[in-house]
């Protein structure tokens, strides 16, 4: 009995929590994290990443360099990659 009511407690919860952040991606509110790198630092990171005299650096140095974790690297990579290093995807 007590776990039907705390089961419908939590479905009332959820109910209002998607209520929430429909009503703030509404306003606007809902649209995640600034972007790290610019936009000159992304095309930076893809031209040393890619060719060049330091191609073969691992690319944990290259996180270091732009203070940014070796994963967000990756996905800037993967964005560049994507868009031809253009910087298209990256604001």
């Amino acid at each position: 009995m007590i776990g039907a009511f705390a089961k419908f407690e939590r479905a009332l919860i959820r109910e209002r929590q998607r209520e929430g952040i429909a009503l703030a991606k509404q306003r606007g509110a809902y649209r995640g994290h600034k972007k790290a790198l610019g936009l000159n630092q992304f095309v930076e990171l893809c031209r040393l990443a890619g060719a060049g005299a330091r191609a073969g650096e691992p690319k944990a140095a290259l996180a270091r360099e732009f203070k940014n974790s070796r994963e967000s690297l990756y996905q800037y990579l993967k964005a560049g990659v994507a868009s031809g290093s253009s910087g298209a995807n990256v604001k």
